[in-house]
């Protein structure tokens, strides 16, 4: 006698290589942010196929502002489509359940630096290579095949089930937000992020900023009637180094935190400066993020940055010519969030992680970045789950997802959704 486990374990290992075709199709979309229509229209059209009622809906921008899981943001969203599967419970009874995963990625940077053209997937040995294919593009496979796997077993779900597919949770989180809003919700949100098969215990809250400093362009020839905006854009960089120690030092005694030697980590991502290159340059410009405590006002965090580039540019000499900085926030101002030990929704899922894994234990462990699964914990109130494959190089050169392990997440996604949503009982009488 098959019990419904080993069918559905069954049904993964039928359906991995299918599944691995898929992530391919999907890393070869270039999915950059405003870019990834045409990712979701392939995904919509795959969900349909599969009996799902799918909803298409475009991140709201009316709402920046207004509702506290939005953040601000430097795009009008006209272009912005997020994409969610529904397939209702025929039964009654069950919990449901929301996978929620984001379509955007990061650019590649140096196309030249990487092994094979960053958009179009490579397999090599147990990895497959390409931007997104483990950030998160596997975790949103894994999401589909964990629910096509128990059909494919010949069962059917007690609780409603949702496939998210969002877009611009790389700078904002708004396409979450504008899921929640609308009402895309459930008794559960996992998110297979890439976290090498543990479960996210916490997350930074995030705030993403631009920096712009003003100089005094001028003519080589007379460089002392000018000042450079570069110049003091460095200056400025050091002194946040401090308020950065900083908030380094206020981990302690915060759990999970205190352990990692940098949980806030002050990020110049981008600069750019001058216009021509004989000429002291004018302008500078620096965008960046910085990372918070679980629990903390993202207002008022923000307002502390805020208020020690004012005292910066009040002390230091080299800002005593008149008001030279700006700070616009350009991207996620959101806090983080703690799952509390011991809920049902956790012990569900370190049972599936055990028998996916032969036995082995389930870790948890903080992540110090932005995840869309804050927007329904802190303002749901849900229980958020984030829990995905083995990925290495995740926004750098040659980034790469573990198939061996996409598969483990996948049957323990799969043995998840029917404990949680329960397996009908007819099903289990016919299995029998």
């Amino acid at each position: 006698m098959t019990s419904p486990e080993d069918r559905i374990l069954q049904a993964v290992d039928d359906l991995f290589e299918e599944q691995v075709e898929f992530l391919a199709k999907l890393v070869g979309y270039r999915t950059l942010r405003d870019e990834e229509q045409e990712a979701q229209s392939f995904l919509e059209a795959s969900l349909v196929k599969r009996g799902y009622e799918v909803r298409r809906f475009q991140t709201d921008a009316t709402q920046i502002g207004k509702h506290p899981a939005f953040s601000p943001a430097t795009i009008d969203y006209r272009s912005s489509w997020n994409v969610v599967g529904l397939r209702a419970a025929k039964g009654r009874g069950g919990r449901s359940l929301a996978f929620n995963s984001h379509m955007d990625v990061v650019p590649a940077a140096n196309t030249a630096r990487w092994s094979s053209p960053p958009f179009t997937a490579r397999g090599e040995g147990d990895w497959l290579y390409g931007r997104g294919a483990g950030d998160m593009k596997a975790g949103l496979t894994a999401s589909v095949y964990a629910l096509a796997a128990i059909e494919r077993a010949g069962m059917t779900l007690c609780g409603d089930v949702q496939i998210q597919s969002v877009v611009d949770e790389e700078i904002t989180g708004n396409g979450a937000a504008t899921a929640f809003i609308n009402g895309f919700t459930a008794d559960v949100i996992v998110s297979a992020e890439p976290t090498d098969e543990q479960l996210v215990r916490a997350n930074s809250g995030v705030l993403k900023f631009r920096l712009t400093t003003r100089g005094r362009p001028a003519h080589p020839r007379e460089p002392e009637s000018g000042q450079s905006a570069i110049d003091l854009m460095i200056k400025l960089m050091d002194h946040l180094r401090a308020l950065e120690r900083k908030w380094i030092a206020e981990a302690k005694g915060k759990a999970g935190f205190e352990g990692i030697p940098n949980p806030v980590a002050l990020t110049f991502g981008t600069i750019s400066g001058g216009d021509w290159i004989a000429s002291i340059p004018s302008d500078c410009v620096v965008e960046g993020r910085i990372g918070f405590y679980p629990g903390e006002d993202p207002q008022a965090r923000a307002a502390e940055f805020e208020n020690f580039v004012m005292s910066v540019q009040k002390d230091d000499l080299a800002f005593a010519s008149g008001d030279l900085v700006d700070i616009d926030w350009v991207g996620v101002m959101h806090a983080g969030y703690e799952l509390a030990e011991g809920t049902s929704a956790e012990a569900c899922l370190q049972s599936a992680h055990r028998r996916a894994q032969d036995g082995k234990e389930l870790n948890a462990y903080v992540m110090t970045a932005y995840l869309d699964a804050a927007i329904f914990s802190v303002h749901g109130n849900i229980p958020a789950l984030v829990y995905g494959p083995i990925a290495e190089n995740i926004h750098g050169i040659d980034e790469r997802v573990s198939l061996p392990s996409l598969k483990r997440v996948t049957k323990a996604l799969a043995l998840f959704a029917a404990d949680w949503c329960g397996i009908d009982e007819q099903d289990i009488r016919n299995i029998g």
